[in-house]
């Protein structure tokens, strides 16, 4: 973002007691607390479309004069919300609102629909995460949520632009089932840079995202006589439920503070089997050397390890740690797309799958959709290619460490005696607690108190602890805390009453 400018805006006309511009009143701010209060009265109005997207705020001089306060008061309220992705400082433009978040319409009755039902209740459905989303909340902790706020919307119309001024008329045609060559060629590049893999753009198929790439998998599989896939235990409940739509069976593998554990992984049987080993989810545990070696033995043995690479980029107190693909070719697949570090709407991600199931993996694309829409490749292509997307996954980690950080210091303060589990990456955390309170309740009282997130337990076949797996990627500190603090309230009345 640029240097808050001084004509961000003109003078409005100042007030004896505070300032026409949102009738704010330096009078309601807590003593020692202005610059909060004036970055969240500032956030609400973004929020309620009082500010609404092409907004310019008052210069910092001009709103300090307005409020009597100091003008670092007003600088700090605007770089705050410059960091949550809300405004953006345009030198002579001024300081300009430049996202709010998505606006929710009344909710339309459907002739004959049924009210939905909780999603806390009984197992998890395949609708479960839509009927999440759908569900009204006033702070939203579910895990997998981006800070779609900070998508580089001017960088990513510059490269549009580039792209349409050199497109050639052939290239609006169909495109290669594999992917854009170009974009091809920027993975591979992406990939050497970041994740210590060596792979040519040949061996590269492009996908609409880690889902489809896992649905493209389903039928290779099964031909080579597959009909299991392990996953992690604490695991991903929708990749499981991927595969259980493939009709994959999905034996479970325990994790423990070194990864899964490849003794109970060679006890299943199973031929194949779905890792994070980067930043596994829920835990956020980082498999360890050893466990990467025992995988590698197992893998020799006839094992398929497919590598779903989710959050590696996202380390924050050391380099990432190398992706499995980077130490073995022939018995691995490896998955990855920019849903966590651009948007999921964007749908393109990567699979490298091993040498002998490209041609099929190839024909699985070819005719299920004859390959990603082409624009969006280039574009993602020549943000790579000039080194924007590194910048911006540098601007994500220093957001992302402070919101991390923010969440662990209210769960200390908010649920005493609760455990914080993983490494400090990604864009979420799972904590455990003592009381005995079913996750699955909690979680539902906390959505009754305005509060979204995930119980622990969706994420288990095995019997284990109960906790909460809380996404802090997508907001800024103080509504963070505001909803830690809801989820210890709610745990104190639920212990009270068990």
């Amino acid at each position: 973002m640029g240097a808050v400018s001084e004509r961000e805006g003109q003078p409005s006309g100042t007030a004896a007691h505070g300032s026409d511009f949102l009738q704010l009143r330096p009078e309601d701010a807590p003593s020692g607390g202005k610059a909060d209060w004036l970055a969240g009265r500032l956030r609400q109005a973004i929020t309620d479309r009082r500010l609404t997207v092409g907004s310019r705020l008052p210069a910092t001089r001009v709103l300090a004069a307005e409020l009597r306060v100091s003008r670092g008061v007003v600088t700090e309220a605007y770089r705050r919300l410059a960091e949550d992705g809300h405004v953006e400082g345009r030198r002579r433009g001024g300081t300009v609102v430049v996202a709010a978040p998505p606006a929710r319409g009344p909710e339309v009755p459907h002739p004959g629909r049924t009210a939905p039902r909780s999603p806390f209740t009984g197992e998890p459905g395949a609708d479960v995460f839509d009927a999440l989303r759908a569900a009204d909340a006033r702070v939203d902790l579910t895990p997998g949520r981006p800070d779609l706020s900070a998508f580089p919307r001017t960088a990513w119309l510059r490269a549009e632009r580039a792209v349409l001024a050199e497109l050639s008329t052939a290239d609006l045609g169909y495109g290669d089932p594999r992917g854009a060559p170009r974009l091809r060629r920027a993975v591979a590049d992406w990939l050497a840079r970041s994740r210590g893999i060596r792979v040519e753009p040949d061996g590269i198929l492009i996908v609409a995202g880690t889902a489809q790439a896992l649905t493209l998998l389903h039928p290779v599989l099964s031909a080579d006589g597959i009909t299991g896939v392990a996953v992690e235990d604490p695991g991903s409940l929708g990749t499981r439920q991927h595969l259980h739509n493939g009709g994959l069976a999905t034996p479970p593998v325990p994790v423990d503070d070194q990864g899964p554990r490849v003794d109970a992984l060679r006890a299943t049987g199973a031929r194949a089997v779905l890792l994070t080993p980067a930043h596994q989810f829920p835990t956020g545990i980082v498999t360890s050397g050893e466990r990467r070696r025992e995988l590698l033995r197992w893998a020799a043995d006839g094992g398929l390890v497919l590598e779903d690479d989710y959050d590696a980029e996202h380390r924050y107190d050391r380099p990432p740690v190398p992706a499995l693909r980077s130490l073995l070719t022939d018995r691995l697949c490896y998955m990855g797309s920019v849903s966590k570090l651009l948007a999921p709407a964007l749908r393109i991600g990567w699979m490298i799958p091993p040498p002998h199931h490209l041609d099929a993996l190839t024909d699985a694309k070819r005719f299920t959709d004859l390959g990603n829409a082409v624009l969006p490749q280039l574009v993602l292509a020549r943000l790579m290619e000039s080194g924007q997307l590194e910048r911006h996954l540098r601007l994500l980690r220093a957001r992302h460490v402070r919101r991390r950080d923010t969440v662990i210091a209210a769960v200390t303060a908010h649920l005493p005696g609760a455990v914080v589990h993983g490494a400090a990456a990604g864009l979420h955390l799972t904590v455990t607690y003592a009381p005995d309170v079913p996750d699955t309740e909690l979680a539902a009282a906390a959505l009754a108190h305005g509060v979204k997130c995930h119980p622990l337990s969706w994420h288990r076949q095995l019997p284990g602890p109960q906790g909460l797996v809380l996404g802090y990627a997508a907001d800024p500190p103080g509504v963070l805390t505001e909803g830690v603090r809801t989820l210890g309230r709610a745990l104190r009345e639920l212990a009270r009453r068990s």
